[in-house]
């Protein structure tokens, strides 16, 4: 189909709940990316943190394929091999005790909210249900993440949001202690708040929040939607804080395109979760496991280092570029936020590079890159060439 044709029938029969880019993607190679035209873009997005393996790759479709082929779906009331060997790795390499797969971030999140509740219930009884979070965060698009989610514009038109929550500075204790209170049982943070604009959250805080969350005896709910499965550089980004949290949420890049989360639960949490309690049909499907087999497997210590010495590439050459529209990154590993200058905005500057052949996403104020995992030099250097050319 022409592109024409593809967005004929987008406006005829899709809910425009997204603002899209006029380009109809066809196929990719790694990083790379062509439309229904034979276009080629780089491609510095990676399904918004998603293909952690880039497109094509020939591991993960043997991995999907053979497993579609021997048994698609069967439920959860079976046991099937993919993911028993997608928790043992999650938990060997995380700390963690056990695992609950579910199908994407805003169900893992409300997962991790319901565990967090339980858990003070079974313990305290009623009275203790309510999560802190940090203003600027963003936990998901269901009502109750858009409530976890500390940003005044997701509250609205879909009254009344679930309760429970309430909101504090990012890197400041004195707020945290200032909103807590006896009906507290967590606080549930971002490392690097993503859609807020690629911000790390300074290590000092984070070990302070920790710190309070075991004098309060609240649980330390993270979530590695977006840093998680080696997008900061290391397989979680709380392995970077020098931290042990309750609750670990994960989805996107896990199966590298395939509908897959879920939460982990450190020892003290491994029970909350009785049959019955929480459940959802597709969680732990075999085909998205098998996905996730796949990249856990690829993520060894050499490729998590391949990871950080690429962010740290691509922010060294942005900021030599010292381009007029754009200021300083930030980030860890391929989680990479960038300024831009007052007079611009990020959804002009992101079309541009767009119509240009550079695949990129905002967060915030700023422009925003989440490549592929596997990106080359050779990708990273044409999409900085497109962004220099276009940009200057």
């Amino acid at each position: 189909m022409t592109f024409e044709e593809i967005k004929n029938l987008d406006e005829q029969y899709v809910m425009h709940s997204y603002g899209r880019f006029p380009v109809a993607l066809d196929r990719g190679e790694g990083a790379t990316i062509w439309d229904v035209n034979g276009r080629e873009y780089i491609d510095f997005t990676a399904g918004i943190g998603v293909t952690s393996l880039g497109h094509g790759d020939r591991g993960w479709l043997e991995a999907v394929t053979g497993q579609a082929a021997r048994l698609a779906h069967i439920s959860n009331l079976f046991y099937t091999e993919p993911y028993a060997k997608v928790a043992q790795a999650l938990c060997t390499r995380s700390g963690m005790a056990n695992v609950m797969f579910g199908n994407s971030g805003a169900e893992a999140n409300e997962a991790m909210i319901k565990l967090a509740r339980k858990w003070s219930f079974d313990k305290y009884g009623k009275g203790r249900g309510t999560v802190i979070t940090l203003h600027n965060s963003f936990h998901g698009r269901t009502i109750t993440t858009l409530a976890a989610t500390g940003q005044d514009k997701f509250h609205n038109y879909f009254f009344p949001f679930t309760e429970g929550f309430r909101y504090a500075d990012a890197n400041d204790i004195g707020s945290v202690e200032a909103v807590a209170g006896h009906d507290v049982c967590a606080v549930m943070m971002e490392l690097v708040q993503g859609e807020g604009g690629v911000l790390p959250l300074d290590r000092e805080f984070v070990r302070k929040v920790a710190d309070l969350c075991a004098k309060r005896d609240w649980l330390l709910l993270i979530d590695e939607v977006q840093t998680g499965v080696g997008r900061t550089g290391t397989l979680f980004a709380f392995q970077q804080y020098d931290i042990q949290p309750d609750v670990v949420s994960f989805a996107k890049g896990i199966a590298n395109g395939l509908p897959f989360g879920g939460v982990m639960a450190g020892e003290k949490c491994r029970d909350v979760f009785t049959p019955g309690t929480h459940g959802t049909t597709f969680g732990g499907n075999p085909v998205a496991a098998a996905a996730a087999c796949h990249v856990l497997d690829r993520l060894d210590e050499s490729f998590l280092a391949g990871v950080r010495e690429k962010g740290d590439y691509l922010r060294t050459r942005i900021e030599a570029m010292d381009l007029p529209c754009l200021g300083k990154t930030r980030g860890l590993g391929l989680m990479i936020g960038i300024e831009v200058k007052e007079g611009w905005t990020n959804r002009d500057l992101a079309a541009r590079l767009i119509d240009n052949g550079l695949l990129i996403l905002t967060a915030g104020p700023g422009l925003r890159m989440l490549p592929p995992l596997v990106i080359t030099k050779e990708e990273m250097d044409r999409g900085l060439a497109i962004m220099e050319e276009t940009l200057s």
